[in-house]
């Protein structure tokens, strides 16, 4: 299992990934184009994949723009090895050395990356539309976890 900067040679394979999941689901998987993908990783932030056999297993990327999580996902097939964490962590590691804004997400209710989230210390801080619970993380509350 290697965690690696996601490259634009990978877009097609996180679409794939981003594609497969069972929650968290894209209404339209034209709404988020490749294009959208180049442009997070290569001019609004960065991305990372985690990859096993030369396959991409998961994926996640900020935008420094935004100040957002704008996507972390791992492919069920791969679910439960930690992935989504590890990705998890060499983000806001990063994140947090570029900036010392605090970062927010959306993720939609009741599901597993709202616990995901809420475990690994974010805080709720309202919503995101009408579908998705609001997040937030500081600096602060990432730099003072136990883990670092």
């Amino acid at each position: 299992m290697t965690i690696r900067e996601a490259k634009i040679d990978d877009i097609k394979q996180i679409q794939i990934v981003r594609n497969s999941v069972t929650e968290n689901t894209l209404s339209n998987p034209d709404l988020v184009t490749d294009k959208d993908c180049e442009k997070f990783i290569t001019v609004r932030g960065k991305g990372w994949v985690c990859e096993i056999d030369k396959q991409i297993a998961g994926f996640a990327i900020a935008d420094l723009q935004d100040n957002n999580i704008w996507a972390l996902f791992v492919d069920p097939k791969f679910e439960k090895k930690g992935i989504g964490q590890l990705l998890h962590k060499t983000m806001l590691d990063w994140y947090f050395t570029q900036t010392k804004e605090k970062v927010w997400l959306g993720t939609a209710f009741n599901t597993r990356a709202e616990q995901f989230y809420r475990k690994a210390g974010w805080t709720e801080v309202g919503t995101h539309g009408t579908k998705e619970i609001k997040f937030e993380m500081t600096y602060n509350d990432w730099t003072k976890k136990p883990d670092h």
